[in-house]
């Protein structure tokens, strides 16, 4: 699977089974059964099982299943991990991965499984280079909750105190080749917050978003996936470069601008995207 594909990742509580049923007719692109937050301590033994018969029953079609497992250090972490194994996950994400380490000991507990690591926390952000670049780690997830609680920043709608955290972790999985997600958006009957945030986030360079509520998946479906305008202007990049390929020139020009390799790399990115 090519993580960077997707582009809304929604958690559900793995214990809610209507909300797992509904999840199944939803436009998500991966959907991910949560066994943290969402989950109260003494509710997370029967949400462990739940999450493994829905992973097991199946009828998810081409949405990805991923196991959000309790954190490194919880009494949860090492059966959750396990449960994660069984047929239907496509992979686990991981709370609060702080190290390179830590990253490498999650991949060889992951029984093969794909791990997508959240960077939660100052340290994570500062070791998110050596986190993404760790074999078996396919992503990274922004938390930007408890980093600005780890941080004791103030969050305006432009999340300005979190940007270098938030451009970090773009960086870090740029340079390791793997997907980045942004994290989650609160406001979530606000529509109009959702789709600024979400546009910030896609300009950030982000592959995607994760969601907390199904309201937000069209929304966030559309926001990251290429307009009818974006795709109609990369076509027309590769045909005038194509053309000026033609009569010997690698440099072309269309609107006024100039058009070279790497930006018909970039919009063959963009076509095999929509």
């Amino acid at each position: 699977m090519d993580m960077t594909r997707l582009r809304s990742l929604l958690y559900l509580p793995a214990n809610r089974a209507s909300a797992i049923a509904k999840a199944r007719t939803l436009a998500a692109d991966a959907v991910i059964l949560d066994l943290e937050d969402a989950v109260q301590p003494d509710a997370k033994v029967d949400a462990r099982a739940a999450a493994v018969a829905a992973a097991l029953e199946g009828g998810w079609g081409d949405r990805a299943l991923f196991l959000r497992v309790n954190g490194i250090g919880t009494p949860w972490h090492r059966d959750d991990m396990a449960a994660a194994h069984v047929d239907g996950f496509a992979g686990i994400v991981v709370p609060k991965v702080d190290t390179a380490a830590e990253a490498a000991d999650l991949v060889k507990r992951a029984g093969g499984r794909p791990v997508l690591a959240m960077i939660e926390t100052p340290a994570g952000v500062l070791n998110a280079a050596a986190i993404a670049a760790t074999p078996g780690v396919t992503g990274l997830i922004a938390g930007m909750a408890d980093l600005a609680k780890a941080l004791n920043c103030g969050v305006d709608a432009n999340r300005t105190p979190l940007l270098y955290s938030l451009s970090a972790i773009v960086l870090a999985a740029r340079a390791a080749g793997v997907a980045c997600f942004d994290g989650v958006c609160t406001e979530y009957r606000n529509e109009a917050a959702f789709r600024v945030e979400a546009g910030q986030g896609k300009l950030l360079g982000f592959d995607g978003k994760t969601l907390i509520h199904p309201i937000q998946v069209d929304p966030c479906n559309a926001v990251f996936s290429p307009s009818a305008d974006e795709v109609a202007h990369a076509r027309a990049m590769i045909a005038a470069y194509e053309a000026a390929l033609s009569v010997g020139r690698g440099v072309a020009t269309l609107d006024g601008q100039m058009v070279e390799i790497l930006h018909v790399e970039q919009a063959r990115r963009l076509l095999a995207r929509a």
